[in-house]
């Protein structure tokens, strides 16, 4: 499905009935992240699952940032006549998912924070960043395709998975070059939430792939540890799994997510 919105155009899908649930996808993905776990949930929760300005059927004009990011869901909750609803962010997405809850709070019913961190980038990351927007624009997407491969997927889905692999390489590298640019500088400039994160009063799940090297368990447990008693928060491992368990144990995700989900109904 097509939302034109405020000046832009956003892709999305939208399926099954209940509670309203947003899956925001991390960079450079699209919203077929979570194919996965759309199909399988669409029977028990109602389905949200929206390109990020950039990237899939997304219009790729800016301005990018954490804050656009959040206020283009809001926008798209606006047109679906939508409330309030549960926000489940993939690393970036667990970005605009943060400052969804600094801007609209009243929007959100419950947090799933996947393989995501609190903390700003450091100056090296900066850099790293910075150098990444230029690689983008001599070599094009298929270039950081391959620059964020190897971190984005756990050493089991490296040895036995190779089609999940490739499957994430192809999604990676058919990303808009303006959507990738623009989201490494909403990245490089987001604010830091770990005080964010003591505000939050709903109840919260905190999910991890066991082999994460880019957002490890340390940060996983260090968000957990943050959320104050109110977000009666649970953390989830997911074994055999690096920074997209989504994509690499998808059935133990959905898993995870319907157990929490479950819990938000009664």
């Amino acid at each position: 499905m097509i939302a034109q919105l405020s000046g832009f155009r956003l892709g999305y899908d939208d399926s099954g009935d209940g509670l309203p649930v947003v899956f925001l996808h991390g960079f450079p993905h699209d919203r077929t992240l979570w194919s996965a776990q759309r199909t399988s949930l669409a029977s028990r929760v109602r389905c949200i699952v929206p390109d990020l300005r950039g990237f899939g059927h997304s219009s790729t004009h800016g301005p990018f940032s954490m804050d656009q990011y959040a206020d283009d869901v809001v926008e798209l909750l606006n047109l679906l006549s939508i409330d309030r609803a549960a926000i489940c962010g993939l690393s970036m997405g667990g970005y605009v998912a943060t400052a969804m809850w600094r801007r609209h709070p009243d929007r959100i019913g419950a947090m799933v924070f996947c393989d995501t961190k609190a903390g700003a980038d450091s100056e090296e990351a900066r850099g790293r960043r910075d150098e990444l927007i230029a690689l983008v624009k001599r070599d094009g997407a298929r270039a950081i395709a391959e620059a964020q491969l190897t971190g984005m997927v756990g050493s089991t889905t490296r040895a036995r998975r190779i089609d999940v692999v490739n499957g994430l390489r192809a999604m990676m590298g058919r990303q808009p070059a303006a959507g990738i640019i623009g989201a490494l500088q909403a990245l490089r400039d987001r604010p830091d939430s770990r005080e964010t994160l003591r505000t939050i009063t709903v109840p919260s799940l905190v999910v991890v792939g066991e082999e994460d090297a880019l957002t490890p368990i340390k940060e996983a447990r260090a968000i957990a540890e943050a959320l104050p008693p109110a977000a009666r928060v649970r953390l989830e491992i997911i074994a055999g799994a690096g920074h997209v368990p989504c994509l690499e144990r998808p059935a133990a995700t959905t898993h995870a997510l319907s157990d929490f989900f479950d819990t938000l109904s009664t």
